[in-house]
């Protein structure tokens, strides 16, 4: 099959496509038009008034002196110029001198003379295979020819071949499924193997290689490097190695087949964990222009499989090089090479553009709209919401056709965290059989939004089950996930801990599996560790802007920086960043912060781009709720009416019914958790704060002492019970447990800011009891100073 590669990307990745050179089919295309009894077609010819020169150009023709016949064909086109059958014998005569675009052109004056004549458009569709500016014209005329005779079974088969060469596999396919269902040439059947291929099906691939193989011919050249891509990708590394070194042999040369083998050679290497030899085998394609292409995809797999970040910076100015050398890009190098910088932050706006371009050409096609939707939400060009809703437009129906359904699955992979609307669509294409492994963890990931637990571990099973879900150890920080959820925190930080010392190469698992422990370390309020985590965030990722939010945050919760300098960190975000950009650390760290009256445009914005944040939620309804109680009466009604009705949701209506200042349905919703959950502490410690806000301070005295009996470690809750000490006229007590709060967290290198403010207050009260006012209080003094 005449065609150089279509590399198949992991992990959500489409199909890219370049096409060898087509002269290497020529003694195939010289074998087939040689079967064909010129003479006997010209039947017709002869019955007809021809010139004794063009006589003499048949017999010549049948005798095999084809110079002879070429020069009385030319002769006879002096007095015959409009004969079809005269120009048929001279473009078989040039075709068969191997002076093929003589016979090109010779063949292109039949049709314009006869335009069905089917010789001629079997020969035309034939000879499209030597170059690729002829390919569009050979297939138009093996579409005529079809339509004349659709039972054409080698004409159908060269088309198939054209369209692939085109890059237009659905069609392709659809060609090759009626020619392997008609006893098809064993031909027919190593060049279906490997359109099969380079589309992804691999299982049927194998099987039509495989068929090919019993006939007892031999795979080689381009066959042999899509025979051993599909031995790897169907797990069979060591027999990848060994047919590609066996081409490699027997043909070791620098030309487009040598290129190609040593690309899919260096990847079938380091699948079968041979690393030196993978990057030995690419050496001599080193600093030549007529490789760059294969080098440059060579070096992205090993990269991947390594996942080596020296190597970045090669396949990047390989792939700009090969952009730059290109005055006219095809569409499918565009969307290869968009294909591979949309996976680095650096290369995802230029990898945006190209998809851009591609799309100018292919308005209809879904993955190249999702794929750019992807980069927009990651470049910080569309909020959730906007994705949302987007995306629902834009995959509205899903193609029947394999290859676009195989394209969309890929683009699919590549929008982060999709929402659980989504699902069916998701499982749709799963159960349509695309090969894309990493819709698994997609639909793990809408699973665990919508809480449902079980589903979200099958999901990740069916990943894990597969060769690429069984290296990856995103798995790992989604189960994390799953385990926080369900309240096992330790558990969740140990295996992210697990991941962090097992010092992946991936910078990205590495970074992931921090911010997860981090997460954890604050859930479980120990904010000095979460704050330690997130410095070494900092120190790895010194210009992401993302993390400085998040540190900002937790660092804030921590008692690390003041709300003044939260705030700073905030608004140098607003300042400096679109507001598309609304990264998750954005939505934490405006979560931490005290409601503010003055952000309700900011939080309103950032509710309708999520509007499930449930923290951003309570503080737009607070908002409503000081200057309209009735409004956030019915918005807390509408959000807990959204809420299913399950023991995980309580906590949060309670929330919400809290916010708004509603304290008998919060006191009740938490009630009702405890009846279920009698030890849930941290709905105890809830409800210990609605006592204390419905001023029964005894009640809340009570639950506190009841959650520092299981949680003595517990800071807010010690404050708290240190407050309403003081509020019960317990003064001396109060401040024994506010200086103790303060000397731990000085032993940390801390300082306990809430504590020292309670202190003081106290203290106060103590001077305004015995008559005396502090000095921080006369406003004259504080004038002097």
């Amino acid at each position: 099959m005449n065609q150089n590669n279509i590399d198949k990307k992991q992990k959500g990745k489409g199909k890219k496509i370049k096409y060898r050179s087509l002269f290497t089919c020529s003694f195939f295309l010289f074998t087939y038009l040689l079967t064909v009894p010129p003479l006997g077609s010209i039947a017709e010819a002869q019955a007809q008034s021809l010139s004794a020169s063009a006589q003499k150009g048949f017999a010549f023709l049948k005798k095999g002196f084809i110079n002879d016949a070429i020069a009385a064909f030319q002769q006879a086109l002096k007095t015959q110029p409009q004969s079809s059958q005269v120009r048929l014998g001279l473009a078989i005569a040039y075709r068969k001198a191997g002076r093929i675009p003589e016979a090109w052109t010779a063949y292109q004056q039949v049709l314009a003379l006869d335009s069905n004549n089917q010789l001629a458009l079997k020969a035309v569709g034939l000879l499209a295979t030597y170059r690729p500016e002829w390919n569009l014209k050979g297939i138009e005329a093996l579409t005529t020819l079809l339509e004349l005779n659709p039972n054409d079974s080698e004409g159908r088969g060269s088309r198939a071949l054209l369209y692939s060469y085109q890059g237009r596999l659905s069609e392709s396919l659809a060609d090759y499924q009626i020619v392997l269902n008609n006893n098809p040439t064993p031909k027919a059947v190593v060049d279906a193997a490997q359109t099969y291929s380079y589309s992804g099906d691999f299982p049927k691939a194998l099987e039509l290689f495989n068929r090919y193989r019993s006939t007892g011919k031999a795979i080689t050249e381009y066959a042999a490097v899509a025979y051993g891509r599909t031995l790897r990708e169907t797990g069979n590394t060591g027999g990848a190695v060994q047919v590609l070194e066996a081409q490699l042999q027997r043909s070791n040369k620098l030309d487009e087949i040598g290129f190609e083998t040593r690309k899919e050679l260096a990847v079938a290497y380091l699948a079968n964990q041979q690393q030196a030899q993978a990057l030995a085998v690419l050496d001599v394609l080193q600093g030549r222009p007529d490789a760059i292409l294969p080098l440059a995809r060579s070096l992205n797999e090993i990269r991947k499989y390594t996942n080596n970040p020296t190597l970045t910076q090669q396949v990047f100015n390989l792939y700009r090089q090969a952009l730059q050398t290109d005055p006219n890009p095809s569409p499918k190098l565009l969307r290869e090479v968009a294909d591979v910088f949309s996976g680095f932050p650096e290369g995802r706006q230029t990898a945006l553009q190209l998809y851009r371009r591609v799309a100018l050409e292919f308005p209809n096609d879904q993955s190249l709209v999702v794929q750019q939707l992807a980069l927009e939400n990651q470049l910080g060009l569309l909020g959730k919401n906007d994705l949302k809703q987007r995306l629902t437009t834009a995959i509205q129906s899903t193609p029947s056709d394999r290859v676009q359904l195989q394209q969309l699955a890929n683009a699919l992979v590549n929008i982060d965290v999709p929402d659980p609307e989504f699902l069916p669509v998701y499982q749709n294409l799963l159960q349509m059989g695309v090969n894309v492994p990493f819709l698994n963890f997609r639909v793990a990931q809408m699973y665990v939004q919508r809480q449902e637990l079980n589903g979200a571990r099958q999901a990740l099973a069916a990943y894990t089950a597969t060769r690429a879900g069984a290296k990856d150890l995103a798995p790992q920080l989604l189960a994390a996930e799953i385990e926080r959820r369900e309240g096992n925190l330790e558990a969740s930080a140990q295996r992210y801990q697990a991941v962090i010392a097992s010092k992946p190469n991936n910078s990205d698992i590495i970074d992931a599996a921090l911010g997860g422990l981090a997460g954890i370390r604050l859930q479980q309020k120990r904010f000095d560790e979460a704050v330690t985590v997130y410095d070494q965030l900092i120190a790895r990722n010194p210009q992401n802007f993302s993390i400085q939010l998040g540190r900002a945050s937790i660092a804030y919760q921590a008692k690390r920086i003041s709300q003044p300098e939260a705030e700073a960190v905030l608004n140098n975000w607003l300042a400096t960043q679109p507001a598309t950009n609304t990264p998750p650390e954005l939505y934490s760290l405006i979560g931490a912060l005290p409601t503010d009256p003055q952000k309700e445009a900011l939080y309103s914005y950032l509710v309708e781009t999520d509007p499930t944040s449930i923290p951003l939620q309570l503080r737009l309804l607070q908002v409503i709720a000081k200057r309209n109680p009735a409004q956030a009466q019915a918005r807390m009604k509408q959000l807990i009416a959204r809420i299913p009705n399950t023991s995980d949701s309580y906590q949060l209506q309670a929330e919400l019914a809290r916010s708004v200042g509603d304290l008998n349905l919060a006191s009740s919703t938490y009630q009702n958790i405890l009846a279920q959950q009698p030890d849930n502490i941290d709905a105890l410690a809830a409800l210990g704060g609605i006592r204390f806000e419905q001023r029964r301070f005894e009640s809340a005295q009570e639950i506190y002492a009841q959650v520092l009996a299981q949680k003595p470690e517990d800071k807010g809750t010690r404050r708290a019970l240190a407050g309403l000490n003081a509020i019960l006229d317990q003064p001396l007590t109060a401040l024994a447990q506010l200086e103790q709060l303060q000397l731990e967290a000085a032993a940390e290198g801390g300082n306990d800011s809430d504590a020292s403010r309670q202190i003081q207050q106290i203290q106060t009260d103590f001077l305004l009891r015995r008559g005396f006012q502090p000095p921080w209080e006369d406003y004259q003094r504080r004038n002097r100073n």
